[in-house]
């Protein structure tokens, strides 16, 4: 059970890929807890790491791409895992397809919530005010929304091609999307594993 988790901010990713985990028995990777374990353990990659945030840039994907790799190799991943938020880019997704190559693994699937983006936004307005962020007005959510779908529609769109793409309505009670993403994955499950196939 290799699988990919992809949804705008807000969708609800946290919740459903604990669940997803929980019911599957496979760790929950996400690039922010990579970043952290990683800056944490003051390994080579965190040092890294760390240089470029301190320095207010983004982390080169060669770094992201190697703190996956290394990941994705430890012991716990060998019955599979849920990544969330890698990859972002079509570069990601031809290293991603490079490292489960090396690996000899194949992905399951790639779950996309779809959710409405106007309760999306009142959701977030509502979390802003909670946790005191005011910076998070409705103009940044929604350009944070464009921005997702942007990035995203090309990966989606590869992934689609290869017949390993599953988009579920993330709108409604969390118990009955969670009912939805299990349905999506037995789907997923039943077709044909597709091999990675190497862009570029």
């Amino acid at each position: 059970m290799r699988l990919i988790l992809m949804g705008p901010p807000g969708a609800g990713k946290g919740t459903q890929a604990a669940a997803v985990c929980h019911l599957y028995g496979i760790p929950a990777i996400s690039t922010g807890d990579i970043f952290r374990a990683n800056v944490a353990d003051r390994t080579p990659l965190g040092i890294s790491a760390q240089k470029h945030m301190d320095a207010g840039e983004y982390v080169p994907d060669e770094v992201t791409n190697a703190m996956v790799r290394d990941r994705l190799a430890h012991p716990d991943c060998e019955r599979g895992f849920l990544l969330d938020g890698y990859p972002r880019t079509l570069d990601q997704v031809m290293e991603l397809d490079r490292i489960l190559t090396d690996l000899d693994v194949r992905l399951t699937g790639v779950l996309v919530l779809d959710t409405d983006a106007d309760a999306l936004i009142q959701r977030l307005l509502a979390r802003a005010e909670q946790e005191g962020r005011p910076d998070d007005t409705r103009d940044v959510i929604r350009r944070r929304q464009e921005v997702y779908a942007e990035q995203t529609a090309p990966l989606a769109s590869e992934y689609d091609l290869r017949g390993i793409l599953a988009t579920v309505d993330g709108n409604g009670r969390v118990d009955h999307v969670t009912d939805r993403v299990r349905t999506a994955i037995a789907h997923l499950r039943r077709r044909p594993v597709a091999a990675p196939v190497l862009l570029g």
